[in-house]
Protein backbone atom coordinates (compact mmCIF):
# COMPACT_ATOMS: atom_id res chain seq x y z
CA UNK A 1 0.00 0.00 0.00
CA UNK A 2 1.31 3.52 -0.94
CA UNK A 3 0.44 6.82 0.44
CA UNK A 4 1.05 9.92 0.20
CA UNK A 5 0.86 12.45 3.03
CA UNK A 6 1.54 16.45 3.07
CA UNK A 7 1.48 17.96 6.55
CA UNK A 8 1.46 21.84 7.16
CA UNK A 9 2.65 23.50 10.10
CA UNK A 10 1.82 27.28 10.30
CA UNK A 11 2.49 29.99 13.01
CA UNK A 12 1.14 33.04 13.07
CA UNK A 13 2.84 35.83 15.48
CA UNK A 14 1.54 39.04 16.79
CA UNK A 15 4.70 41.04 15.92
CA UNK A 16 6.97 39.92 13.33
CA UNK A 17 10.09 38.02 14.64
CA UNK A 18 13.33 38.98 13.72
CA UNK A 19 14.89 35.25 13.64
CA UNK A 20 13.23 31.41 14.08
CA UNK A 21 15.59 28.45 14.76
CA UNK A 22 13.70 25.01 14.68
CA UNK A 23 14.24 21.39 14.36
CA UNK A 24 11.29 19.34 12.16
CA UNK A 25 10.48 15.23 12.87
CA UNK A 26 8.62 15.62 9.79
CA UNK A 27 10.11 13.58 7.03
CA UNK A 28 8.90 9.27 7.63
CA UNK A 29 11.77 7.17 8.23
CA UNK A 30 12.40 3.56 7.09
CA UNK A 31 11.34 0.71 9.36
CA UNK A 32 10.62 -3.30 8.81
CA UNK A 33 7.38 -2.61 7.17
CA UNK A 34 7.29 0.59 5.47
CA UNK A 35 9.89 2.36 3.17
CA UNK A 36 10.03 6.42 2.39
CA UNK A 37 10.04 6.36 -1.48
CA UNK A 38 10.36 10.39 -1.44
CA UNK A 39 10.13 13.39 1.30
CA UNK A 40 10.46 16.80 0.98
CA UNK A 41 10.58 19.88 3.32
CA UNK A 42 9.06 23.16 2.03
CA UNK A 43 10.03 26.49 4.50
CA UNK A 44 8.61 29.98 3.77
CA UNK A 45 10.02 32.30 4.22
CA UNK A 46 13.25 30.58 2.23
CA UNK A 47 15.82 29.64 5.56
CA UNK A 48 18.72 30.47 5.59
CA UNK A 49 20.11 26.98 6.45
CA UNK A 50 18.14 23.85 6.14
CA UNK A 51 19.72 20.94 7.22
CA UNK A 52 18.69 16.91 7.44
CA UNK A 53 21.19 15.02 10.47
CA UNK A 54 19.94 11.90 11.45
CA UNK A 55 19.03 12.08 15.50
CA UNK A 56 20.60 9.49 18.28
CA UNK A 57 17.07 7.42 17.99
CA UNK A 58 17.69 6.68 13.78
CA UNK A 59 15.31 9.33 12.71
CA UNK A 60 15.11 12.00 10.16
CA UNK A 61 15.20 15.41 12.18
CA UNK A 62 15.89 18.62 10.12
CA UNK A 63 17.22 21.89 11.38
CA UNK A 64 16.17 25.16 10.55
CA UNK A 65 16.74 29.22 10.33
CA UNK A 66 14.84 31.52 9.41
CA UNK A 67 16.99 34.81 9.34
CA UNK A 68 14.56 37.26 7.82
CA UNK A 69 11.68 38.97 9.37
CA UNK A 70 8.81 37.63 9.37
CA UNK A 71 4.91 37.18 11.00
CA UNK A 72 3.95 33.78 9.24
CA UNK A 73 6.07 30.97 9.37
CA UNK A 74 4.79 27.52 7.39
CA UNK A 75 6.41 24.12 7.27
CA UNK A 76 4.85 21.92 4.58
CA UNK A 77 6.51 18.34 4.55
CA UNK A 78 5.56 15.64 1.65
CA UNK A 79 5.99 12.04 1.34
CA UNK A 80 5.53 8.76 -0.38
CA UNK A 81 5.28 6.03 1.87
CA UNK A 82 4.93 2.38 1.01
CA UNK A 83 4.06 0.55 3.65
CA UNK A 84 2.89 -3.05 4.52
CA UNK A 85 1.63 -5.44 7.43
CA UNK A 86 3.23 -5.23 11.11
CA UNK A 87 5.37 -8.07 11.66
CA UNK A 88 4.53 -11.81 12.65
CA UNK A 89 4.82 -12.79 15.77
CA UNK A 90 5.68 -16.17 15.24
CA UNK A 91 7.78 -17.79 18.00
CA UNK A 92 8.06 -13.97 19.41
CA UNK A 93 4.06 -14.44 20.29
CA UNK A 94 5.21 -17.03 22.92
CA UNK A 95 7.25 -15.05 24.39
CA UNK A 96 5.57 -14.18 28.46
CA UNK A 97 5.85 -11.34 30.41
CA UNK A 98 8.47 -13.00 33.20
CA UNK A 99 10.66 -14.00 30.10
CA UNK A 100 10.95 -10.62 28.56
CA UNK A 101 11.94 -9.15 31.98
CA UNK A 102 14.67 -11.64 32.18
CA UNK A 103 15.85 -11.16 29.49
CA UNK A 104 15.81 -7.47 29.48
CA UNK A 105 18.13 -7.79 33.18
CA UNK A 106 20.43 -9.91 31.59
CA UNK A 107 20.72 -9.18 27.79
CA UNK A 108 21.91 -12.04 25.23
CA UNK A 109 22.16 -9.48 22.12
CA UNK A 110 23.22 -6.19 21.13
CA UNK A 111 19.14 -5.94 20.18
CA UNK A 112 17.87 -6.78 23.81
CA UNK A 113 21.05 -4.43 25.07
CA UNK A 114 19.90 -1.24 22.69
CA UNK A 115 16.00 -1.86 23.93
CA UNK A 116 17.25 -1.20 27.78
CA UNK A 117 17.68 2.22 27.28
CA UNK A 118 13.33 2.08 26.82
CA UNK A 119 12.93 0.88 30.54
CA UNK A 120 13.92 3.87 32.08
CA UNK A 121 11.88 6.79 33.05
CA UNK A 122 11.54 9.65 30.39
CA UNK A 123 9.87 13.20 31.05
CA UNK A 124 6.42 12.94 29.88
CA UNK A 125 6.00 8.95 30.15
CA UNK A 126 7.26 9.51 34.00
CA UNK A 127 4.02 8.49 36.98
CA UNK A 128 5.87 9.98 39.95
CA UNK A 129 5.55 7.77 42.79
CA UNK A 130 1.82 9.34 43.59
CA UNK A 131 0.72 7.31 40.40
CA UNK A 132 3.22 4.74 40.09
CA UNK A 133 1.24 2.54 42.43
CA UNK A 134 -2.08 3.46 40.98
CA UNK A 135 -0.51 2.31 37.10
CA UNK A 136 0.71 -0.70 38.70
CA UNK A 137 -2.70 -1.43 39.78
CA UNK A 138 -4.57 -0.35 36.80
CA UNK A 139 -2.15 -2.63 34.83
CA UNK A 140 -1.48 -5.87 36.70
CA UNK A 141 -4.44 -7.83 35.31
CA UNK A 142 -2.47 -8.26 31.60
CA UNK A 143 1.29 -7.56 32.78
CA UNK A 144 1.36 -8.78 36.18
CA UNK A 145 1.11 -12.26 34.84
CA UNK A 146 4.61 -13.98 34.34
CA UNK A 147 3.75 -16.64 31.98
CA UNK A 148 1.38 -14.81 30.24
CA UNK A 149 2.80 -14.47 26.39
CA UNK A 150 3.51 -10.38 26.46
CA UNK A 151 2.23 -9.73 22.85
CA UNK A 152 -1.39 -10.97 24.91
CA UNK A 153 -0.70 -8.77 27.35
CA UNK A 154 0.14 -5.61 25.14
CA UNK A 155 -3.16 -6.11 23.25
CA UNK A 156 -4.97 -6.58 26.74
CA UNK A 157 -3.76 -3.42 27.95
CA UNK A 158 -4.42 -1.44 24.97
CA UNK A 159 -8.04 -2.45 24.88
CA UNK A 160 -8.24 -1.92 28.57
CA UNK A 161 -6.94 1.83 27.80
CA UNK A 162 -9.37 1.92 24.86
CA UNK A 163 -12.22 0.74 27.17
CA UNK A 164 -11.38 3.31 29.85
CA UNK A 165 -10.17 6.81 28.91
CA UNK A 166 -12.23 9.06 26.22
CA UNK A 167 -10.61 10.03 23.67
CA UNK A 168 -11.11 14.46 23.92
CA UNK A 169 -8.87 16.66 22.17
CA UNK A 170 -9.73 19.81 24.18
CA UNK A 171 -8.67 18.16 27.61
CA UNK A 172 -5.47 18.32 27.32
CA UNK A 173 -1.39 19.54 25.19
CA UNK A 174 1.86 18.37 25.48
CA UNK A 175 2.24 20.04 29.09
CA UNK A 176 -0.94 17.97 30.71
CA UNK A 177 1.11 15.84 33.27
CA UNK A 178 0.25 12.44 33.35
CA UNK A 179 -1.39 12.75 36.65
CA UNK A 180 -4.40 14.57 34.89
CA UNK A 181 -5.08 12.30 32.00
CA UNK A 182 -5.08 9.18 34.53
CA UNK A 183 -7.16 11.25 37.49
CA UNK A 184 -9.81 12.30 34.61
CA UNK A 185 -9.32 8.99 32.24
CA UNK A 186 -9.49 11.49 29.65
CA UNK A 187 -6.86 12.87 26.31
CA UNK A 188 -5.28 12.01 23.47
CA UNK A 189 -3.12 9.63 21.49
CA UNK A 190 -0.54 11.16 22.95
CA UNK A 191 -1.34 10.78 26.47
CA UNK A 192 -2.89 7.06 25.57
CA UNK A 193 0.88 5.69 24.16
CA UNK A 194 2.68 7.53 27.06
CA UNK A 195 0.13 6.01 29.31
CA UNK A 196 0.90 2.42 28.00
CA UNK A 197 4.65 3.30 28.15
CA UNK A 198 4.85 4.20 31.57
CA UNK A 199 2.13 1.28 32.70
CA UNK A 200 4.91 -1.25 30.67
CA UNK A 201 7.99 0.54 31.83
CA UNK A 202 6.22 -0.26 35.76
CA UNK A 203 6.31 -3.65 34.95
CA UNK A 204 10.13 -3.97 33.71
CA UNK A 205 9.41 -4.14 30.00
CA UNK A 206 10.32 -1.89 27.39
CA UNK A 207 8.20 0.31 25.71
CA UNK A 208 8.81 3.14 23.13
CA UNK A 209 6.64 6.06 21.54
CA UNK A 210 5.78 6.26 18.18
CA UNK A 211 4.93 9.41 16.24
CA UNK A 212 3.16 9.21 12.68
CA UNK A 213 -0.11 9.06 11.00
CA UNK A 214 -3.42 6.82 10.54
CA UNK A 215 -5.15 6.50 7.16
CA UNK A 216 -8.67 7.83 8.00
CA UNK A 217 -11.96 7.16 6.11
CA UNK A 218 -14.53 9.46 4.49
CA UNK A 219 -17.99 9.38 5.92
CA UNK A 220 -20.11 7.16 4.19
CA UNK A 221 -22.31 9.83 2.64
CA UNK A 222 -19.43 12.30 1.50
CA UNK A 223 -15.85 13.07 0.38
CA UNK A 224 -12.87 13.13 2.54
CA UNK A 225 -12.30 16.91 3.77
CA UNK A 226 -9.11 18.37 2.55
CA UNK A 227 -6.43 18.83 6.17
CA UNK A 228 -8.97 17.26 8.04
CA UNK A 229 -6.22 14.02 8.71
CA UNK A 230 -4.07 14.90 12.04
CA UNK A 231 -0.97 13.48 13.27
CA UNK A 232 -1.27 10.32 15.48
CA UNK A 233 1.04 8.22 17.93
CA UNK A 234 1.10 5.12 19.46
CA UNK A 235 3.27 2.63 21.39
CA UNK A 236 6.21 -0.15 20.39
CA UNK A 237 6.82 -2.92 22.95
CA UNK A 238 10.14 -5.03 22.89
CA UNK A 239 9.63 -8.58 22.79
CA UNK A 240 13.14 -10.28 23.49
CA UNK A 241 13.84 -12.37 20.19
CA UNK A 242 11.10 -10.88 18.11
CA UNK A 243 12.28 -7.10 17.93
CA UNK A 244 9.26 -4.54 18.26
CA UNK A 245 5.34 -4.90 18.07
CA UNK A 246 3.30 -1.59 17.41
CA UNK A 247 0.17 -1.14 19.77
CA UNK A 248 -2.09 1.92 19.02
CA UNK A 249 -4.24 2.53 22.17
CA UNK A 250 -6.24 5.40 20.83
CA UNK A 251 -7.92 3.09 18.07
CA UNK A 252 -7.77 -0.57 20.14
CA UNK A 253 -5.70 -2.23 17.47
CA UNK A 254 -2.09 -3.31 16.25
CA UNK A 255 -0.57 -0.77 14.40
CA UNK A 256 -0.76 -2.42 10.75
CA UNK A 257 -0.87 -0.97 6.91
CA UNK A 258 -3.03 2.51 7.58
CA UNK A 259 -0.03 3.02 10.44
CA UNK A 260 2.53 5.11 8.73
CA UNK A 261 5.74 6.18 10.81
CA UNK A 262 7.53 8.87 11.12
CA UNK A 263 9.95 8.90 14.12
CA UNK A 264 10.40 7.17 17.69
CA UNK A 265 11.56 7.85 21.35
CA UNK A 266 11.08 7.36 24.42
CA UNK A 267 8.20 9.85 24.44
CA UNK A 268 6.84 12.71 22.52
CA UNK A 269 9.36 15.65 23.79
CA UNK A 270 12.08 13.35 21.75
CA UNK A 271 10.06 13.57 18.66
CA UNK A 272 7.59 16.54 18.18
CA UNK A 273 7.08 17.29 14.72
CA UNK A 274 8.08 21.13 15.22
CA UNK A 275 10.36 22.67 17.99
CA UNK A 276 11.86 26.21 17.78
CA UNK A 277 12.70 29.70 19.58
CA UNK A 278 11.73 33.16 17.89
CA UNK A 279 13.94 36.10 18.39
CA UNK A 280 13.25 39.46 18.48
CA UNK A 281 9.34 39.86 18.67
CA UNK A 282 6.64 37.57 18.43
CA UNK A 283 4.67 37.81 21.49
CA UNK A 284 0.97 35.92 21.11
CA UNK A 285 0.90 33.33 18.53
CA UNK A 286 -1.61 30.93 16.83
CA UNK A 287 -0.98 27.41 15.33
CA UNK A 288 -2.54 25.84 11.97
CA UNK A 289 -1.83 22.53 11.74
CA UNK A 290 -3.04 20.65 8.51
CA UNK A 291 -2.48 17.07 7.53
CA UNK A 292 -3.80 14.90 4.43
CA UNK A 293 -2.69 10.98 3.87
CA UNK A 294 -4.45 9.47 0.74
CA UNK A 295 -3.82 6.35 -0.39
CA UNK A 296 -2.54 6.26 -4.40
CA UNK A 297 -2.17 2.28 -4.59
Amino acid sequence: MRYRVRHTTRYRYAAPVVQGLSVAWLLPRDTARQRCLEAALRVEPAPATLRRRTDYFGNLACHIAVEVPHQVLEVTAESLIEVASGPVPGAAGQVTCGEARRRLMQPAGREDLAAREFLLPSPLAEPGERLAGELVAFARPWLGDADRPLLEAAAGLTSAIHRAFTYDPHFSDVATPLEQVFAHRRGVCQDFAHLAIACLRAFGLAARYVSGYIETLPPPSGEKLRGADASHAWFAVYVPGGGWFEFDPTNDLPAAERHLVVAWGRDYADVPPLRGVVYGGGGEQTLEVEVDVVRVA
